[in-house]
C-alpha cells in the first residue's frame, strides 16, 4: 500500500506540480495555456486534446482526474480529485473554480477528526462554471449548464440548466 502510494507521487502528483511551478511565470496568454495543458497531459490519468490550464492551478491526485476534448482551466482553480473528477469535452472553469470529490464529517463535535466521505464528480459536455464557483463531491452537473458567479452547487441537475446561488437553485435554460 505504502509502495502505491509513493509510486501516485513520483508518476502524477509531482510532476504535474514541477509543470505548474515551472511555468508559473508565464502569462495567462492563449499560447501558454496551451503549453501547460500540453506539458501537464502525461501526468493526469486521461486527457483529450486541446487541454488548456492557466496558471495557479491547484491538482490534487491527477491520477484519478479525467478531462475531455476542448477543456479550459482557468487561473486559480483548486480540484480535489481523490475520488475522482470527470470534466467533459469543452467544459470551461472560470478563475477560482473549486471542486472537491472530498468532504470532511462531524465526529463528535469535530471536524477535524471525522471521516472523509469520498464520491465523484461529474461536470458534462459543454458546461460553463464561472468564477469563485463551488462543486460539492458526488455531484453530477448535466450538459451544457451555466453555473452562476460565486454558486455553490449541492445537487445533480439535468442538461441545459442555469445553477445560480448558495445553496445552487437551478432554472431551465430556454431552448434554442
Amino acid at each position: 500500500m505504502l509502495a502505491k502510494k509513493i509510486y501516485w507521487q513520483f508518476r502524477y502528483n509531482i510532476p504535474f506540480a514541477w509543470v505548474m511551478y515551472m511555468t508559473q511565470w508565464l502569462p495567462d496568454l492563449t499560447i501558454t495555456v496551451k503549453l501547460r495543458g500540453f506539458l501537464a497531459r502525461p501526468f493526469i490519468l486521461r486527457c483529450g486534446k486541446n487541454f488548456q490550464i492557466g496558471r495557479d492551478v491547484t491538482l490534487l491526485c491527477p491520477q484519478n482526474f479525467v478531462v475531455g476534448d476542448d477543456v479550459f482551466i482557468g487561473k486559480g482553480c483548486w480540484l480535489n480529485a481523490k475520488a475522482g473528477i470527470i470534466l467533459e469535452n469543452e467544459v470551461m472553469l472560470a478563475p477560482y473554480v473549486v471542486i472537491s470529490s472530498l468532504q470532511h464529517t462531524l465526529d463528535g463535535k469535530s471536524f477535524r477528526f471525522g471521516k472523509s466521505l469520498q464520491k465523484q464528480v461529474r461536470i458534462g459536455k459543454g458546461t460553463w462554471l464561472a468564477a469563485n464557483s463551488s462543486v460539492k463531491c458526488g455531484v453530477t452537473i448535466g450538459c451544457y449548464n451555466l453555473v452562476g458567479a460565486n454558486s455553490f452547487v449541492i445537487k445533480d441537475s439535468e442538461d441545459g440548466c442555469f445553477i445560480t446561488g448558495v445553496p445552487g437553485k437551478t432554472t431551465k435554460l430556454a431552448d434554442r
